[in-house]
């Protein structure tokens, strides 16, 4: 793996990226991302495909779901545009591409993507050596919130303007938080300018997975658990919007997984497809 720093991503925000290359290489097309920048910035060992966490059988719900969450939001995104949204928000941003991938969009915009100081660093100095560098409309938002940062206040340090709509994407990351740092999200999110969206993925109890996806499910907690960052929360459908109604958002809709199999996976030869345990909550101020 690249070395130039001390300071690598998380290994959740790499094996991600790498899912998302996976996907690129090894699946049928029609892809539902096409990503394989993210491979590029981690510069991982000419070996990574076997990896066990790359494993193409028993990974293939996560590289569904991983790809599945990124499109949607995407799509959302580009949406929004259409109607004049110019700010999008990326909490927990990893090794996002987005920006990368898809400037014809992204450069109507003003992106701010929020992550840990050193993943911060790490990615900018990746971008710079691949000659992406960072435009003027990109902000890398460094947030160190074990120190008990605000996101909020360093976004709006950032040149974030709140009297104007955003789009807030948040995905991945609830598992690991208390209830109480998710509703502590929402309520601010909440206070966003009308006709802001918030798009926040949710993990539903282990009980609501299909039972042959269930041993996946298990092995991800389990790799969660061990490298120190166990999941935490898991919440129905019910709950999270109720949560989401408790902040202050004026609309909630829940979207199932199911939903994104019929919308993203209809009719592919490979029988690729996200099981059910990973569910989008769309809240709107």
């Amino acid at each position: 793996m690249h070395d130039k720093q001390t300071t690598v991503p998380d290994h959740t925000a790499v094996r991600v990226a790498l899912w998302r290359a996976l996907h690129a290489q090894i699946d049928s097309p029609p892809h539902v991302l096409e990503d394989e920048i993210g491979l590029r910035l981690v510069a991982p060992e000419d070996d990574w495909r076997q990896r066990p966490d790359m494993d193409p059988k028993s990974t293939s719900g996560f590289r569904a779901s991983i790809v599945a969450r990124a499109r949607f939001i995407e799509d959302l995104v580009t949406e929004q545009l259409g109607q004049g949204v110019t700010q999008y928000v990326i909490l927990g941003a990893g090794l996002d591409t987005f920006a990368q991938r898809r400037p014809e969009i992204a450069s109507q915009m003003r992106i701010f993507e929020v992550d840990q100081p050193d993943t911060q660093g790490w990615k900018k100095q990746r971008l710079n050596e691949l000659g992406f560098g960072i435009p003027e409309w990109l902000r890398l938002v460094p947030v160190d919130f074990e120190a008990g940062w605000s996101w909020w206040e360093q976004l709006k340090d950032s040149g974030f303007d709140a009297s104007r709509p955003a789009v807030v994407a948040s995905t991945g990351v609830t598992q690991y938080l208390t209830k109480d740092a998710i509703m502590a999200t929402l309520r601010q999110v909440a206070t966003l300018a009308p006709g802001s969206t918030l798009a926040m993925t949710f993990l539903l109890p282990f009980t609501f997975t299909e039972t042959e996806k269930r041993p996946e499910v298990e092995e991800a907690e389990k790799g969660a658990r061990s490298s120190g960052t166990p999941f935490i929360s898991f919440f129905t459908p019910p709950e999270m919007l109720s949560l989401a109604r408790e902040a202050g958002f004026r609309k909630v809709q829940h979207v199932s997984s199911a939903e994104l199999n019929q919308r993203y996976f209809t009719g592919r030869t490979d029988g690729l497809s996200l099981p059910s345990g990973e569910e989008f909550l769309i809240a709107t101020t």
